[in-house]
């Protein structure tokens, strides 16, 4: 006689879950492992632009580098050298025969500033060493066609037409001085002289350039005329006047401003 048994059907239905939870079971991935896998892309891509960032800015500060170097080297050698060929310390011997003399030759000193940009001439006469002659700055303005004369004694501009007759343009004046400088010209021992006389104020100095207003400025100011050519006169007519001597050419130039009679 056989025996027939039957498995109860919630054994049944339990395997049938443990089986299918089994199988979930091996295909589920964690969570974590999936975050770790979908950010190894983002931190590559991060890792890149860093990169460039880091390139560029490296770029940046080179050529900053590159920059700031041309920058000096441009304005302490190529400016520096310009300005050398452009300024000219200058010693004449010339003769006196009214003021001294029994002296001998008298030296003239003066510095001088050449502008070929901007066409114009600064001309700084010291205190003399035997006196008959003021301190004195001068502009020779080409672009204006002015001349102004700083006497640094009285503390007064004068402000006149340029006289080209008598002043060299600023490429012939540098030229003449380089020559002085290399010792292969010597300017001519004798003087020359030229009488102004005031004819009025000026009030306002800025209308007569940037380079006048700059000497002249904050200053009592004169315009002057050229007197009629006459004999070089003597220390009793010269009482009234007040004398710059000034090389500005190939030979010294005294120029002489007196007042009104």
């Amino acid at each position: 006689m056989g025996k027939i048994s039957f498995q109860p059907s919630g054994v049944l239905q339990k395997s049938e879950k443990d089986e299918k939870d089994a199988d979930k079971t091996e295909i589920l991935i964690p969570l974590q492992q999936q975050h770790e896998e979908l950010s190894v892309p983002v931190r590559t891509r991060k890792a890149a632009v860093n990169g460039l960032c880091c390139m560029a800015f490296g770029l940046v500060v080179l050529m900053s580098g590159l920059v700031l170097a041309s920058i000096y080297v441009y304005r302490h050698y190529y400016i520096s050298q310009l300005a050398q060929e452009n300024l000219f310390e200058c010693r004449v011997l010339y003769e006196d025969s009214v003021y001294a003399p029994f002296r001998g030759r008298q030296e003239l000193e003066e510095s001088v500033e050449i502008n070929l940009e901007d066409n114009y001439e600064q001309i700084n006469v010291p205190v003399p060493h035997f006196g008959g002659s003021d301190a004195a700055d001068i502009i020779h303005d080409f672009q204006r066609g002015l001349t102004a004369y700083y006497d640094i004694a009285l503390d007064k501009c004068y402000v006149i037409e340029l006289n080209t007759s008598i002043v060299m343009p600023p490429r012939n004046l540098r030229d003449l001085l380089i020559n002085v400088r290399r010792g292969t010209y010597l300017p001519q021992t004798y003087i020359i002289q030229e009488e102004m006389v005031v004819v009025g104020q000026v009030h306002s100095v800025q209308q007569l350039g940037v380079f006048i207003d700059r000497l002249c400025g904050g200053k009592e100011t004169y315009r002057l005329k050229h007197r009629s050519s006459r004999r070089r006169i003597d220390k009793r007519e010269a009482r009234n006047c007040h004398s710059i001597r000034h090389l500005e050419n190939t030979f010294v130039v005294e120029t002489l401003i007196c007042d009104q009679a």
